[in-house]
């Protein structure tokens, strides 16, 4: 049986964007959540008891909001993919998977959530 990698998962991290591709998403914003799970070795962490030896998600999640706060996009897939670059500049991150969530996307039908999810890894 293959071992499964270690994870740091953050999970509902919320923050006010302007993403979307109409005018009025990009004027008043709205609401984004985002899921984060990143894969990496913490073998080192758990013998040093070092916080330099994993990811800071503390740094991680604060780096996330930015992201979601920064520069608009017209699609959520592109913030995925900007979160998910974010996240695998984290040293030690060798992967990541990242769902945006946009639960006030302008659907003309009842739903509970919109979200795209993106698993990219590091070319280390």
């Amino acid at each position: 049986m293959e071992n499964q990698p270690d994870r740091v998962t953050l999970t509902g991290l919320r923050a006010h964007g302007y993403h979307g591709v109409l005018a009025a998403e990009r004027r008043d914003g709205q609401e984004f959540v985002v899921d984060v799970v990143c894969e990496l070795d913490m073998s080192t962490a758990g013998r040093t008891d070092d916080l330099a030896d994993t990811v800071d998600y503390a740094a991680l999640a604060s780096a996330v909001i930015s992201d979601i706060v920064g520069d608009p996009v017209q699609l959520i897939e592109t913030l995925a993919e900007r979160i998910a670059r974010t996240c695998l500049a984290a040293q030690p991150v060798l992967a990541v998977e990242v769902t945006v969530h946009k639960p006030a996307a302008p659907i003309p039908v009842p739903f509970d959530d919109v979200a795209v999810t993106v698993r990219r890894s590091a070319s280390r």
